[in-house]
């Protein structure tokens, strides 16, 4: 579960520009099957650029006992650029909280809230058909590490005038835990998070396709996790 950056990613590069999609996905990993939905939006003005995002899981009991929403995740960057060229300047915070029941009693619990200093350099096409934006980033996450860092690569290709998109991001960050139950359980510094996904666009309004959530050692899982979807996105 992680923020989808695709049209984060376009966008840095074009000056007075907005836009904002809602997404459905419905998650096909082995402990899943559950729906996300996902709201994003993007502004530009002269002095950078804002994007925020929302990520809501729907539980249907399963693994966390949970009928409804189970989970919520919430980042909002802001990028600053005073001069005409393809740095620029980021800020971000990411946090959110979840629910689950186990022996018939509720418990909740938070998702460490982070801040993120630092800066981004973008590339692209003459067209901006395709577009690749490269994340350094010093990391504060609350109860965990003071002094950490991400790296993230953001990406946005379009081919066939248009048609069919394929963005996403991979995030690479310090972060202290505690992966894995019982005896598989260890301690691990570091976690990757990719969301490659591929979309269908059936009109400039709706599209359709897939996002494939590749992880190593994220959400206290332990290794390598594969989690697809398939989705449907409406531009506002």
């Amino acid at each position: 579960m992680k923020k989808f950056l695709s049209l984060f990613s376009v966008l840095l590069a074009v000056s007075a520009l907005k836009a904002q999609n809602v997404q459905l996905h419905y998650d096909m990993g082995e402990t899943r099957k559950f729906l996300t939905s996902t709201v994003e939006s993007f502004k530009t003005d002269k002095y950078g650029s804002t994007f925020y995002f929302i990520d809501i899981d729907y539980g249907k009991g399963g693994s966390t006992g949970i009928q409804g929403p189970q989970l919520g995740y919430f980042e909002i960057a802001r990028g600053l650029k005073f001069w005409d060229s393809p740095f620029e300047l980021h800020v971000e915070y990411n946090g959110g909280f979840g629910q689950y029941r186990a022996n018939n009693i509720n418990a909740a619990y938070t998702i460490n809230d982070a801040w993120l200093f630092g800066g981004n350099y973008t590339w692209n096409t003459k067209d901006y058909s395709k577009i690749f934006t490269l994340q350094a980033m010093y990391k504060n996450i609350r109860g965990k590490n003071d002094m950490s860092f991400q790296l993230t690569g953001v990406w946005s290709l379009q081919f066939f005038k248009n048609k069919v998109t394929l963005s996403g991001f991979a995030d690479f960050w310090r972060e202290d835990n505690i992966v894995g139950v019982g005896a598989r359980a260890k301690a691990t510094d570091f976690v990757f998070l990719t969301e490659p996904q591929f979309w269908y666009n059936v009109t400039k309004q709706f599209s359709i396709g897939s996002e494939i959530e590749m992880s190593a050692n994220f959400a206290g899982h332990r290794g390598f996790m594969i989690n697809p979807t398939i989705a449907g996105k409406w531009n506002l």
